[in-house]
């Protein structure tokens, strides 16, 4: 299992969610991509689009307006 870091801080949708379904791409199952966002858009749509695909998310709150989410692999 290896673990991947994002820093989509700054960036606005779609950018962070294409950024990160392209590293998900490159990724083996078990390993996790932890994303660094601060913008509230990508905030709903990556964790909608990475359960769709079945993988398991979850969010931590790092800041006021800033956000990791960390999505493991599963399939």
């Amino acid at each position: 299992m290896a673990e991947f870091t994002l820093d989509c801080l700054g960036e606005a949708c779609p950018i962070p969610l294409m950024k990160t379904e392209k590293k998900m791409n490159q990724m083996a199952v078990g390993d996790v991509l932890i994303i660094s966002i601060d913008h509230s858009c990508a905030m709903k749509n990556i964790p909608e689009w990475a359960r769709t695909q079945g993988h398991n998310v979850e969010i931590e709150e790092i800041d006021d307006g800033e956000w990791e989410i960390i999505v493991e692999k599963t399939k």
